[in-house]
């Protein structure tokens, strides 16, 4: 719900960088609808990543910010379509402020992340990079990458299995880094 407190807003019908506020897993939804609206342009990050499944490391993609986007508009010109926007539940504000994103925010964010707007994270392993084993029955084990072995498409870990460290090979296939995702995004 917009309160009346729109209209006390500075004159200047200029657009600026608002946080949006999504519903969960719906951002995608919530930013293709705000993209068809005229004067309404959308940012959402997003990345790929390979996540631990019992059936082996399974392709993600999710909003770098869950439950929230970024959308440049003429707050006092769009601020009701915006809103009701499919996949929207509102703008981000703290009572009557309604905080603007300074455009060199979301230009280092674009550079970092990239301009595609869908970030993959490098799957490449290294040597003493903490890993889980995805699958199998060593499933949720986690490890630690000793040997990158490019040409088998195999690492050797080392992982504490029954009370003790043991070395072995697997293949790069079966495992994700144990990092969050989105930490290793920014």
């Amino acid at each position: 719900m917009l309160p009346s407190s729109l209209s006390t807003l500075p004159s200047p019908l200029t657009s600026a960088w608002f946080c949006i506020r999504a519903q969960p897993k719906h951002e995608h939804i919530a930013a293709a609808h705000l993209a068809q609206e005229a004067g309404v342009e959308v940012y959402l990050p997003r990345i790929r990543f390979k996540r631990s499944t019992h059936r082996g490391p399974v392709w993600f993609t999710e909003a770098l910010f869950p439950s929230y986007l970024f959308a440049r508009f003429d707050l006092r010109a769009a601020s009701r379509k915006v809103h009701n926007a499919r996949g929207v539940r509102g703008i981000v504000h703290f009572g009557s402020q309604w905080p603007q994103i300074p455009d060199d925010v979301i230009a280092d964010l674009r550079a970092t992340v990239g301009a595609e707007q869908i970030h993959v994270l490098d799957q490449e392993l290294a040597a003493g990079e903490e890993v889980l084993i995805s699958g199998g029955a060593f499933h949720n084990l986690k490890a630690v990458v000793t040997r990158v072995i490019p040409a088998r498409q195999r690492v050797a870990v080392l992982l504490d299995f029954l009370g003790r460290q043991t070395m072995t090979e697997i293949p790069t296939s079966s495992l994700v880094r144990a990092e969050n995702a989105r930490k290793l995004a920014l």
